[in-house]
């Protein structure tokens, strides 16, 4: 059994290690015997996150260093460590290091979810204990495990997140409590296989009432309200909805739109250069289908829901789509304008 847990123990750290996790450095194992690399300086071992004397302001970063490790755990290594709390991190020269992974489990171990919701309490015990506002253990678990968050979006979505947290900071704690009692003793679906009632619950979203006890929306990547797949996390679209007084140039918000879908914004910021042509396509995706040209150049932005933005964007690609199948390539028009240099000549 003991030779079982070392060769866990050393399968786990080199899969921390290869994600990119600060954890002693697995060297060499030999039957039940584990060779690893020593955190600490001249023999002296790094303190316990538990007994480093540590300022409110590392204390935060070693917060917010500690849940990007373990959503990095569970999207990368695709494993729950188990046993997360302050005796089992190690701080080091300004990090944290994870170590005691023996006992971590794979993402489909029957009881890995329970795992990781106490995880998430203890860490956030303990930090909120040292004085960080601290995400609600419900609001750290979909951290963890909501697969629409891409690895460029994690640190927009802590900062929207920590700016949640602070409105949230002096409010009824009673009340959270409860939740947070309530959502680690439920079971949560890993699968909509493992939901005995989707439509049911599809409902009783909708009614706004009785929602206690849906909590599978973030783990399956579905939306708050069940209507479909989530490609954006809740927060981060909040984030993106436009000032109902905000009024560009439609070319301008075909720019900003369609070239930033393509990446072709230089790393200065700003847009590329357009030839003639291109301007001209833009200038007729501004009037109406019937080539009025009375048709005013502005649009209105105050869109009334998520659907009707996604509406107006996918119309403006599609006209921009329609305009270049027609539009001479600048490389044809630089070769006509050669050509008719030459029998002027």
């Amino acid at each position: 059994m003991v030779k079982t847990w070392a060769e866990k123990e050393m399968r786990n750290l080199s899969r921390l290690k290869n994600a990119g996790i600060r954890c002693p450095t697995p060297i060499l194992l030999r039957t039940h015997v584990l060779v690893m690399s020593f955190i600490g300086h001249d023999g002296w071992p790094a303190p316990r996150l538990k007994d480093a004397s540590l300022s409110e302001t590392k204390l935060r970063e070693c917060y917010l260093e500690i849940v990007v490790n373990m959503r990095l755990m569970y999207q990368k290594c695709r494993l729950v460590h188990g046993d997360l709390s302050e005796y089992n991190i190690l701080y080091f020269e300004g990090h944290l290091y994870i170590i005691d992974v023996s006992q971590s489990v794979d993402l489909d171990h029957p009881r890995a979810l329970d795992f990781l919701r106490e995880d998430c309490l203890h860490v956030s015990d303990f930090f909120k204990k040292s004085g960080v506002s601290v995400m609600m253990v419900r609001e750290l678990f979909d951290f963890i495990v909501d697969p629409s968050i891409s690895d460029d979006d994690v640190d927009d979505y802590l900062e929207k997140m920590q700016l949640k947290v602070l409105s949230r900071d002096g409010g009824p704690s009673s009340e959270i409590d409860v939740a947070e009692a309530v959502f680690v003793q439920s079971f949560i679906p890993r699968t909509l296989d493992q939901v005995k009632d989707y439509e049911r619950d599809m409902q009783r979203i909708a009614s706004g009432k009785d929602t206690e006890g849906i909590y599978y929306q973030t783990i399956t990547g579905l939306k708050e309200d069940l209507s479909g797949v989530r490609l954006v996390p809740s927060i981060l679209e909040e984030a993106c909805i436009p000032d109902n007084s905000l009024r560009l140039p439609t070319s301008e918000v075909n720019y900003k739109g369609d070239e930033a879908d393509r990446g072709d914004i230089g790393s200065s910021g700003e847009l590329p250069s357009h030839d003639e042509s291109e301007e001209d396509d833009l200038s007729a995706s501004d009037s109406d289908s019937d080539g009025n040209p009375d048709q005013p150049s502005k649009i209105d932005l105050k869109l009334d829901s998520k659907d009707a933005r996604k509406a107006h964007k996918k119309k403006v690609k599609e006209e921009r789509r329609e305009a270049r199948k027609t539009k001479t390539p600048k490389a044809v028009k630089k070769r006509k304008k050669k050509l008719a240099k030459e029998k002027k000549r």
